[in-house]
């Protein structure tokens, strides 16, 4: 398998429109309750075929208590290049910051937090926590037992020798939510954002888990990204863990946990 034929095997991520979920997208919406102003601000950053509103669950919990929250885009270009994205749009926000990531998300809040002095804590779901040199393809193979292979993708070029990549219909249920509804995950596969499949070998730099504490989400059905994978992650960072029975899509099946979390990682 070429690297490039196995790209879109790292960062993988849920994808969701708002009709699927029961809030609406949350976009730099401050919290209403009661001393909302005293709360970190917490980023929400999805992964790839995803966009912003996989979060929304989540968000709406965290509105709810009276966290500011901000979903920014993801680009899904390249891991230096999403990350300085995301990096551009933190430096804009001022306070304590809590960042959130899912899967591929993880390798962009790795990157785009060190050095941000307003950065507090590091939240992963299902997410990688690479080391300075390390790839998501490396992670993403380094533990047996993700079921996102190459067949299971379909690739598309575009510009210039350029190749993104899409998660087949026939496996987006059963690889990638299979906690959720079927007609949940036909709408998530309509909507899903393509991973140029570049990012895959692209090396990580200087990780802000070594300096801002952290914590970790496994899911331990996840098909994507091996459990055994993020426990190994997620001890090598010294994050705060807990484990859910729950598939890649965390954030989407169990909300209410991922919203704890964050949680605890606010205080």
């Amino acid at each position: 398998m070429t690297t490039t034929r196995r790209g879109l095997l790292a960062g993988s991520a849920a994808v969701v429109v708002g009709a699927a979920l029961d809030a609406p997208a949350a976009q730099a919406h401050p919290g209403s309750g009661s001393g909302s102003s005293k709360k970190p601000t917490v980023v929400l950053v999805h992964g790839a075929f995803a966009d912003a509103s996989g979060w929304n669950g989540v968000a709406a919990r965290l509105i709810r208590d009276g966290y500011p929250v901000i979903a920014p885009p993801n680009p899904l270009r390249g891991v230096a290049s999403d990350s300085a994205y995301l990096a551009g749009i933190l430096a804009t926000l001022s306070g304590p910051l809590v960042l959130v990531a899912h899967s591929y998300g993880g390798i962009v809040v790795t990157n785009a937090a060190t050095g941000n002095p307003n950065v507090k804590a590091l939240v992963y779901v299902a997410a990688f926590v690479p080391d300075q040199g390390e790839t998501l393809l490396g992670l993403q193979t380094k533990y047996p037992g993700s079921r996102l292979s190459e067949e299971a993708l379909d690739f598309r070029p575009y510009g210039e020798g350029l190749v993104d990549g899409y998660i087949k219909k026939d496996r987006f249920h059963d690889v990638f939510a299979g906690d959720l509804p079927k007609t949940t995950a036909e709408l998530m596969w309509a909507g899903q954002r393509p991973a140029d499949v570049r990012t895959l070998g692209e090396p990580s730099g200087a990780p802000a888990w070594k300096t801002i504490p952290s914590w970790y989400l496994v899911g331990r059905d996840d098909q994507v990204l091996p459990p055994a994978a993020q426990r190994f992650m997620a001890r090598r960072a010294g994050a705060h863990t807990v484990e859910a029975d729950t598939s890649h899509v965390a954030m989407i099946a169990r909300p209410a946990a991922t919203a704890a979390l964050v949680r605890r990682a606010a205080r």
